[in-house]
């Protein structure tokens, strides 16, 4: 176990409490998604019920990315100004792995506001932004296993996992159920299963998983006598 996931401020613990529930709360939205659209939908009253929930749920994971987001800004340790959580790639700490995060949120951002724009906007152009949601949770999965300093926590490793399996498992359920056409977005969604448990896996060898990655992280932009 990493002493570097064990002296954070109360700030810290805030906000990695709240990332994580989070991602935890956007992959069962996703994986909601995922699972109960094209030929897998249910009948009309249980599509009402699965469209409250995925609602809720929505609502939930914007609640915890506020309380990861202020938490984040307002803890001294990596001295964030307001501006990095709608800027992508802006920090001078871990500029990726927050940028990915902050990409992320924008996305999920922009979910919400065509959704109260929906009437308006018409179903395909809402359609066409609310998919972003899928685009937003690799690089929510990306941005916590990279800026988490608590990433080598075997708790947090199972974590991880659970919510890329989850993913995964929903994608190949929805190609198994989907019927013939769209060649083209079932063959991308079936790379993305593939590539993505690759690229993590691949990612998490090299990099959270060796020794110092935590300071070799934040070395290019913060002294390392006061890290975590």
């Amino acid at each position: 176990m990493t002493t570097l996931a064990l002296t954070g401020s109360p700030l810290w613990y805030a906000s990695r409490a709240g990332g994580t529930l989070a991602l935890v709360l956007l992959t069962a939205t996703v994986v909601l998604g995922i699972a109960s659209g094209g030929r897998a939908a249910p009948r009309r009253t249980g599509r009402f019920g699965i469209g409250l929930l995925h609602r809720d749920l929505s609502l939930l994971t914007l609640v915890f990315l506020v309380v990861h987001v202020v938490t984040a800004v307002l803890d001294p340790f990596a001295r964030l100004g307001w501006a990095v959580s709608v800027v992508p790639f802006g920090a001078s700490y871990r500029p990726l792995w927050l940028g990915l995060g902050t990409a992320a949120l924008d996305l999920l951002l922009a979910v919400l506001l065509t959704s109260a724009l929906r009437l308006r906007l018409g179903v395909r152009r809402w359609k066409a932004v609310h998919r972003l949601a899928y685009a937003a949770w690799p690089l929510a999965l990306f941005h916590g296993v990279g800026s988490g300093t608590d990433t080598r926590l075997p708790l947090q490793l199972w974590l991880y996992a659970g919510c890329l399996a989850a993913v995964v498992a929903a994608v190949w359920w929805r190609l198994a159920k989907a019927g013939p056409g769209r060649v083209a977005a079932r063959l991308l969604a079936a790379t993305a299963a593939t590539a993505v448990p690759v690229v993590l896996g691949a990612f998490l060898a090299a990099g959270p998983l060796q020794p110092g990655w935590a300071q070799s992280a934040a070395a290019a932009a913060l002294p390392l006598g006061g890290g975590r």
